[in-house]
């Protein structure tokens, strides 16, 4: 009987067919923006590029925000409401700040209206928090999505039969390799000189080295 439950809870953990998701960790993929990749991401080039290359029917972008004071709680379990965290921020700047503060918070803006701007191309938005933590008296910005990802890796593992993973970070090592036990195909977009070598090991010839997509996806002005 336990056999029995068994199988058949196996058999549920493969979809009834092909269906590819996309998952991208921005903090590792694009660490160091413009600067450390060279190039500037043409971002609605990249989904286009998922869907034709891979089918890909969802895509996850996972990254940090600034909030600044924003009332927000991952408690509620509702993702952050772009629209108000913009208008949030914008009430700020009519207020007395200092120059400092107030490049500080036309930089929050940016980047707030940047992802706007992914989530109308199509992205799935996962978006968390920034946290402050100090090291030799300087602030340090943190917003590790890793849990969040494999979180969602694990949840939707039922939707899907293949997964592009656009990350070279060490720690999805174990979740990848679940997945493949369990059937999934997975294929690892990132650039290789941010790839540790147990993700180039378990994806072999699925690892596409994301460097070698500048012409194609890199963004004209």
């Amino acid at each position: 009987m336990i056999n029995a439950t068994n199988k058949k809870m196996e058999k549920n953990t493969k979809p009834a067919k092909f269906v590819c998701y996309a998952f991208i960790d921005a903090a590792n993929l694009f660490y160091g923006g413009e600067k450390s990749l060279g190039w500037s991401i043409d971002y609605k080039k990249l989904l286009i590029y998922l869907k034709e290359k891979f089918k890909v029917k969802k895509a996850f972008y996972y990254a940090g925000v600034e909030l600044n004071g924003f009332p927000y709680s991952i408690i509620d379990s509702k993702p952050i409401d772009l629209y108000k965290l913009l208008s949030f921020h914008n009430k700020k700047l009519s207020t007395k700040l200092s120059e400092a503060k107030l490049l500080i918070s036309q930089k929050h803006i940016q980047r707030i209206k940047f992802y706007r701007k992914l989530e109308k191309f199509g992205y799935m938005m996962r978006l968390k928090p920034t946290k402050i933590y100090w090291e030799n008296e300087k602030p340090i910005k943190k917003a590790n999505c890793d849990v969040d990802m494999t979180f969602d890796l694990m949840r939707y593992m039922e939707q899907y039969s293949q997964a592009v993973i656009l990350s070279g970070d060490g720690d999805f090592a174990v979740v990848i390799k679940y997945l493949m036990s369990k059937g999934r195909k997975i294929h690892i977009l990132a650039r290789s000189e941010r790839t540790a070598k147990e993700i180039k090991q378990l994806a072999a010839e699925r690892f596409m080295d994301f460097n070698y997509l500048r012409e194609r996806l890199k963004y004209e002005k």
